[in-house]
């Protein structure tokens, strides 16, 4: 039984490493863990997960909105609050950043000045 765990765990991490991929997205959504199993993954793999300026978790494809004016260094301007930026993909080397697209440039924001647009 712990070689199935094994597994499991493994096979979780790595789907969820490509998260931002369609089809692993649909294999962890029909992913079967066992729930003493599973609370102990989240646990365990909460650091590696980009989370808003309010603690919800980011995923690829979302779309967030800036909650303070940030200078956009090497552009020469700055987007203001209330941008709604769509499509982001996550950094992963840096659970603090997020990618996106900001008046057809393409910046690096810290997910701290962003909450998540439901």
């Amino acid at each position: 039984m712990e070689s199935v765990a094994a597994v499991q765990v493994l096979s979780y991490r790595m789907l969820n490493n490509l998260s931002d991929q369609q089809w692993a997205q649909d294999l962890l959504g029909m992913m079967y863990l066992d729930e003493k199993l599973k609370n102990g993954l989240m646990r365990f793999s909460s650091s590696d997960v980009h989370r808003d300026s309010n603690g919800n978790i980011l995923q690829t494809g979302d779309t967030v909105v800036l909650i303070k004016d940030l200078d956009v260094k090497g552009a020469n301007f700055t987007a203001k609050r209330g941008t709604a930026v769509r499509r982001i993909t996550l950094v992963r080397e840096n659970t603090d950043q997020i990618e996106g697209k900001v008046n057809d440039q393409h910046i690096v924001i810290l997910t701290k000045f962003v909450r998540k647009s439901l």
